[in-house]
């Protein structure tokens, strides 16, 4: 009861019409944000942090929280009507939203992402406001092996998206990691594989080889194939039916527990829960070959997920002083800059403060649905402008954002270079939704494994010694033994029944 009234007060002052006010904004500017390719949330709230100077401590967090979210939704946008995502968990979304967008249901895709959202933003909010203290606790338990088997029982689960052929999905995932190895070793600090380049000891950075996977090889073969309109009939509104809810709403409950178990987790990052949210989709529907072919499951669980991740990664900020993402490590700069330092001790400092942003969250939230739903056939519009206008603005939109990573133009190369590969695997149905996803998982793989060997000397039983990790990576063997294992049960059947 004390969370509840604590809560109840901290709606006093997330409703006060200045608060009010910095949710709207921070809600409207996230999605401006969100929409441009290559900007996303972190380099949004960077750019925007300035504009929160001027404001009361929660006054500024709110604003900056909202921005969060709402850059969150923003790139679904893109991902879904124009297939250019601007990061890492919108790249899940791709799979299917675009697929739902050229058959002409780019406002289902829209509308079910916007729900989604909002139940899975609403669903963490809650665990946020009563469950806070134990879970925190709980994260604390999770050390380097448990990452480790956490992130490699997501990428195992790889091997069935984006391709009919599983070992192909495999090798795709395994390019991606090698492209993981140019750069700055992270332990050492050593060059390795860098070729005398300067831009290459911060390695490949995910922005522009996600927009060139994605969105410049889609521009290069749209044109290739010369269609009629960018979307086919992607014009069509199509808005959200009961059907699309009833076949989404175990998706949202099953991404909403996803995002916001994994949002008390530092370092796992959104694209971690959303390929977890995808993958279990995949796993669990009848009708598994729906999948990369337009199944509205594969957009309402991954952006469920996506959202609740947001609320929930303010767990561990608020509750011990501890980031959960780089766009989190921004929030905690903006409290420190306000003279703020968050921890438990923020709980009894400042409690009008703390539970005025977490019932701002129920608020913010509530905003994105309402700003959205109506908003979607504005959106589904972009479609139909000319591609002799539009294909060059996703262009001139995409080399502006791989330029604004570094300010360098070895990224607008790596665009350029990767939307080639793009645009080569899409004429040989290679699958590269992997390459992307082990781009942005692999340094944390890498940095997992390495620091759970140094805690062992070098003794691999580190990852069987504790009961949860160990169940993980069992469960990733088995995931990896699965081809094998269906073709010898495939081999022994014909004999039994022939000797039956």
């Amino acid at each position: 009861m004390d969370a509840l009234s604590s809560l109840m007060d901290g709606f006093t002052v997330a409703l006060q019409p200045w608060n009010l006010l910095f949710a709207l904004v921070g809600c409207v500017l996230g999605m401006v944000v969100g929409v441009l390719p290559g900007v996303g949330p972190i380099t949004g709230i960077a750019i925007l942090l300035p504009l929160t100077f001027y404001l009361d401590a929660t006054g500024s967090i709110i604003m900056l929280a909202a921005i969060y979210y709402g850059a969150m939704y923003g790139g679904t946008i893109t991902t879904v009507l124009l297939n250019v995502p601007g990061e890492g968990s919108s790249a899940i979304t791709a799979i299917d939203g675009h697929k739902m967008a050229q058959q002409g249901r780019a406002g289902a895709a829209l509308g079910i992402a916007a729900i989604g959202s909002f139940i899975g933003g609403i669903a963490a909010a809650v665990l946020l406001a009563f469950a806070a203290p134990p879970l925190a606790r709980i994260a604390l338990d999770f050390g380097p092996p448990e990452l480790f088997a956490l992130l490699f029982l997501g990428l195992t689960l790889l091997v069935g998206l984006g391709s009919r052929s599983v070992w192909l999905s495999m090798l795709s995932g395994v390019l991606g990691l090698a492209l993981v190895i140019p750069g700055t070793d992270a332990v050492t600090g050593t060059p390795r594989l860098t070729f005398g380049s300067v831009e290459m000891l911060s390695g490949l950075n995910f922005v522009p080889i996600i927009m060139g996977l994605f969105g410049l090889s889609e521009i290069l073969y749209r044109a290739h194939q010369r269609p009629e309109n960018v979307g086919g009939d992607a014009t069509a509104y199509a808005r959200v039916n009961r059907q699309d809810l009833k076949d989404s709403a175990g998706a949202i409950a099953r991404g909403s527990v996803i995002g916001s178990a994994l949002g008390i987790v530092p370092g796992i990052g959104t694209t971690a829960p959303t390929l977890m949210s995808y993958a279990l989709e995949r796993r669990v529907s009848r009708t598994p070959e729906r999948f990369g072919r337009g199944a509205i499951q594969g957009v309402a669980g991954p952006e469920t997920t996506n959202n609740a991740y947001v609320s929930s990664s303010m767990i561990p900020l608020f509750t011990l002083g501890i980031p959960a993402s780089p766009t989190i490590a921004i929030l905690l700069g903006a409290f420190l800059i306000n003279g703020l330092t968050p921890g438990p001790a923020l709980f009894t400092e400042e409690p009008d403060l703390v539970w005025g942003i977490i019932a701002s969250l129920f608020i913010g939230n509530l905003m994105l649905l309402v700003l959205n739903l109506p908003l979607i056939r504005v959106w589904v519009l972009i479609l139909r402008i000319p591609e002799s206008i539009l294909f060059p603005l996703i262009m001139i939109f995409m080399v502006l954002g791989s330029y604004t990573v570094s300010r360098s133009m070895f990224d607008v190369w790596v665009l350029i270079a990767f939307g080639l590969l793009g645009y080569a695997a899409k004429l040989l149905d290679f699958p590269v939704v992997p390459i992307a996803l082990t781009i942005i998982l692999g340094p944390l793989l890498e940095k997992t494994l390495r620091q759970s060997l140094q805690i062992s000397d070098g003794h691999p039983e580190v990852f069987l010694r504790n009961p949860f990790s160990s169940a993980l990576i069992i469960t990733a063997g088995l995931v990896l033994a699965s081809p094998l294992l269906r073709r010898l049960v495939g081999r022994l059947r014909p004999r039994t029944v022939s000797s039956r």
